[in-house]
């Protein structure tokens, strides 16, 4: 009923099926020349848009990542085409995130027009509908196949080989990577291969999927399957500054139940730090998920060894917490939206 309508477009960035990409606009880039003029209607509370950067009231979504990507020619009858928008949105007075102002290409010029809410009504929602159409493909490749799905074979295939049935870390986690194998068995041989679903139903289909997953390595580090501090990197932390951001009001208080109940588990089978570091097993788990899952990647940061209990922790949470409540939060709400 309100798909047409700005609010529930702003919305979707927060609590919809990829709620990753929004951020806190810090500064405007030169590659997305708004002016105040062309925004003035949209603020509410008579600052320039200079000004409400600085109050913290203005943010951004940015689909560099999908630039140069190469649309699906699989179909000879069927031209398809992909954008890479940049979408500036708008904390209003009623805490609402607004859009205020749409470009659908990456370098800005006559070919590559603004599109503001006061344009005409088709305008801007064609303009608003390349962007959902852009972060499905953000969300299906990156946020779902690359981020849950493939990061989670990596840990699991690590799992398998170095870590004995008897080992209490391969017990925690053995649950959670049950299915990881034959599900992406699966999408290989029907969703992501050579005439499968992907080639036959999306732009990024006929190896547009796999350049945007090559691309998104680079931004696949360590730090950034840490729930919290992906948060904090967009400086989207803030409760009180955001409060309609419940991706993150959960999430978080999922990270904490996760990390309280690891916590208890490593306690109760190492007692110091020194047990961890001494721990061949654990130790030869963890590099071969860097060495050979992240093929040693200089931008990765993915751990070579443990140090401390606290290492250890974290790491698992990382795992049990991207099997589940991240692939939940990513993949569940999809029928709905």
């Amino acid at each position: 009923q309100h798909w047409k309508e700005d609010f529930m477009f702003g919305y979707q960035f927060l609590n919809g099926c990829n709620p990753v990409v929004i951020k806190k606009c810090t500064k405007l880039p030169d590659k997305f020349p708004v002016t105040d003029a062309m925004v003035a209607v949209s603020l509410e509370r008579e600052l320039t848009l200079e000004q409400e950067i600085e109050a913290g009231n203005v943010y951004i979504a940015d689909y560099e990542v999908l630039d140069g990507v190469s649309a699906n020619s699989t179909d000879p009858n069927t031209t398809q085409y992909i954008a890479a928008p940049i979408c500036l949105l708008y904390k209003n007075a009623l805490n609402k995130i607004m859009p205020i102002a749409i470009q659908l290409g990456q370098t800005p010029g006559e070919d590559t027009p603004i599109f503001l809410p006061t344009d005409c009504q088709y305008d801007w929602l064609l303009a608003k509908i390349w962007v959902r159409s852009a972060d499905f493909h953000y969300h299906q490749t990156i946020t779902h196949l690359l981020r849950t799905h493939l990061m989670m074979e990596v840990f699991a295939i690590a799992i398998n080989r170095q870590l004995p049935a008897v080992h209490p870390v391969y017990k925690l986690l053995l649950p959670h990577v049950r299915f990881t194998m034959a599900i992406n068995t699966k999408a290989r041989e029907q969703l992501i291969n050579e005439r499968g679903i992907f080639d036959k139903a999306n732009a990024t289909g006929g190896g547009g999927h796999v350049q945007l997953v090559q691309k998104s390595m680079k931004s696949l580090t360590f730090r950034s399957l840490c729930f919290p501090d992906a948060i904090k990197a967009r400086g989207l932390e803030n409760r009180e500054e955001l409060p309609t951001f419940f991706y993150r009001d959960d999430g978080c208080s999922v990270w904490e139940a996760i990390k309280g109940f690891v916590t208890d588990v490593v306690q109760i089978y190492y007692s110091s730090d020194d047990t961890v570091q001494e721990d061949e097993e654990i130790q030869a788990f963890v590099k071969d998920v860097c060495s050979f899952g992240m093929q040693d990647l200089d931008n990765s940061d993915f751990p070579k060894l443990l140090k401390s209990r606290e290492e250890l922790i974290e790491y698992l949470t990382i795992i049990i917490f991207t099997a589940s409540a991240q692939h939940a939060s990513i993949n569940f709400g999809q029928y709905d939206w």
